[in-house]
């Protein structure tokens, strides 16, 4: 487990090594959400980062709903 300080600033540094596996960058925005008391920190991914995050899933398939004439 990783430890980090809340500075006076309410400030916390992200451990290097999370910082990597997740690949943030600074600058980006971060969600927060409060839990059962415990708290979520969330990447806000833009547009250029979605590019290819489904690559290799399985097609979504649906069928459309047919014509209708009135």
């Amino acid at each position: 487990m990783t430890t980090s300080l809340l500075s006076p600033k309410y400030q916390v540094v992200i451990p290097k090594e999370i910082r990597k596996s997740m690949n943030l960058k600074p600058g980006q925005r971060l969600q927060f959400t409060e839990k059962d008391g415990k708290i979520e920190i969330r990447p806000i991914l833009t547009p250029e980062q979605l590019i290819g995050f489904l690559k290799g899933e399985k097609p979504l398939e649906f069928e459309r709903e047919p014509d209708r004439e009135f």
